[in-house]
């Protein structure tokens, strides 16, 4: 939706150059400065400012200041590379002249970020980012997730950092502005998704905090669980199931998912993105099988929605539940999901040539080799 106050629009893009450079995060910028600027900053006007690999953290503060001041709306995006201060246990966004040593005084502490931010109206200030953490931050992130506090719509990805020094692209953005440069302005929640199913990722850990779409309906609801409606409950639960506790995580999880289908009604979008969830926490758990049952069902929600069999959210569903139906080792479970993924992928063939064929052909071994392990394709 586009709104008719002047907004703003601030644009950082930065990386430790040398051998410390995690991400080649300048790469975004011309793809983002193509696109139309009304998409950029979700207004009819604005104002864009670009920050390419700055040097001083002061200077970066000063321009996110300067942004969070004005009182229109304001889209913060951010392509990077985070890492920790041991010794603090803070996390910054790397400068163009970072290194481990000289982090707390190179670096731009995320905190200050979240502090020039909390004083914006709620609902007024929107975060996309494309970030990639050394293997501390990660870990860090893995437990405690990443927010900016209550009020601001923060969606985005997180990667851990490439091996053999591999250098990443900022693809989930370059994927935000593949859908803007086609000249759509969808909702963030359908924004993040589309960029998410453009760039799967195992490893990848996703933000979606919308206060907004979080807010109670016009009609009466039922009661939310136990985590307040209009906080995001995601970020706890993933943080329960990376630490290992995956009956808490996937009860929270159905919980919420009750909670849509009572409220917005059975295959609803809503609902489907609590499917989706489960349908993670189950591969997080090790239960492919689940997984790949929960990836088929939400991949079913949305072609029932009407949605195409080539939208990026449908294929990615189908691909990911076959995926994860090539990691049941359990013969007779994986010849029960078979038959279901088959009549998906006939649906849903994928960009990847063969799919449809490899899972048939797969099941046909399974049944040929009653007592054999479901390994392979």
């Amino acid at each position: 939706m586009i709104m008719t106050a002047p907004g703003t629009a601030l644009l950082l893009a930065a990386a430790p150059v040398g051998k410390g450079r995690l991400i080649d995060a300048t790469r975004v910028l011309p793809t983002l400065a193509a696109c139309p600027p009304a998409s950029l900053t979700r207004t009819s006007s604005g104002t864009i400012v670009e920050l390419a690999d700055p040097v001083d953290q002061q200077t970066v503060l000063t321009r996110v200041r300067a942004a969070a001041a004005t009182e229109g709306p304001l889209t913060l995006i951010l392509a990077g590379q985070l890492h920790l201060d041991t010794r603090q246990r803070a996390i910054h966004l790397a400068l163009a002249r970072t290194t481990p040593a000289t982090l707390r005084y190179t670096g731009l502490p995320w905190s200050w970020l979240a502090s020039e931010l909390k004083t914006r109206r709620p609902g007024t200030t929107t975060v996309l980012v494309d970030l990639v953490a050394t293997a501390d931050t990660w870990q860090s992130l893995r437990t405690e997730g990443l927010t900016l506090g209550q009020g601001i719509s923060l969606h985005g990805r997180i990667t851990p950092a490439l091996p053999r020094n591999r250098v990443a692209v900022p693809a989930y953005l370059q994927a935000v502005a593949g859908v803007w440069r086609s000249g759509l302005t969808p909702p963030l929640a359908e924004l993040h998704a589309k960029a998410a199913a453009h760039v799967v990722d195992d490893r990848a850990l996703l933000l979606a905090v919308d206060p907004l779409a979080a807010s109670a309906p016009a009609r009466p609801a039922p009661a939310a669980p136990a985590t307040s409606a209009e906080e995001d409950p995601l970020p706890s639960i993933l943080a329960a199931a990376r630490a290992g506790r995956h009956d808490q995580a996937e009860a929270l999880a159905a919980s919420w998912e009750g909670w849509t289908v009572r409220t917005y009604g059975p295959g609803s979008a809503q609902a489907t993105h609590w499917l989706e969830v489960r349908a993670d926490l189950a591969h997080l758990a090790g239960d492919a099988a689940r997984s790949c049952e929960l990836w088929m069902a939400a991949a079913d929600a949305r072609l029932t929605r009407h949605q195409a069999p080539d939208a990026l959210e449908v294929e990615a569903a189908v691909d990911r539940a076959h995926h994860q139906w090539q990691a049941v080792r359990d013969a007779a479970t994986a010849r029960a999901l078979g038959p279901g993924l088959v009549s998906l992928r006939r649906r849903v063939p994928g960009q990847r040539p063969g799919a449809t064929e490899a899972v048939q052909r797969r099941l046909e071994l399974l049944h040929t080799m009653p007592q054999a392990a479901a390994g392979g394709r």
